[in-house]
């Protein structure tokens, strides 16, 4: 990972750790190949270069295929995504757009039929982290590895 401004890191080590610890207990409450499909979208709606390189690879080490990932942002016109897919990506929109979309109660009950209250606090976690790291790493100008190279 590259700083080109400030390294958030090291000046706020502690903050910073407290939200790698976030990822690795939803690592265990979530599955893989979710998390990473609900955080490439929120990733695309928020336009985060490095995490849409970070989690597109990590989807498809997940089992994910690069068809599905390339339709993702039009998943809605697509049959390749599950009811349960489907459910976490609209509370994902939801949410990465919560200005506009007020988390409204269709979506809300579209993914309590999918999800245990567990599972929806988890998600929700989820979707909330990822908007956050989308936000320090666009505001810090993170580079991926791909973007060093080019």
């Amino acid at each position: 990972m590259n700083f080109n401004r400030l390294n958030i890191a090291a000046l706020a080590a502690e903050g910073y750790n407290g939200m790698t610890a976030v990822e690795t207990y939803l690592h265990g409450a979530l599955d893989a190949k979710l998390i990473s499909l609900v955080k490439l979208r929120v990733s695309q709606i928020n336009g985060c270069a490095f995490c849409l390189h970070m989690h597109r690879e990590e989807a498809l080490k997940a089992g994910d295929t690069d068809v599905r990932l390339n339709i993702l942002n039009a998943w809605q016109e697509s049959r390749m995504f599950t009811a349960r897919e489907r459910a976490a990506l609209a509370w994902a929109e939801a949410l990465a757009r919560i200005a506009e979309d007020r988390a409204e109660d269709a979506t809300y009950a579209q993914v309590k039929a999918e999800f245990s209250d567990k599972e929806m606090a988890d998600l929700t976690l989820c979707i909330a982290m990822i908007n956050a790291w989308n936000r320090i790493a666009i505001s810090m100008r993170f580079l991926h590895a791909a973007d060093k190279a080019a």
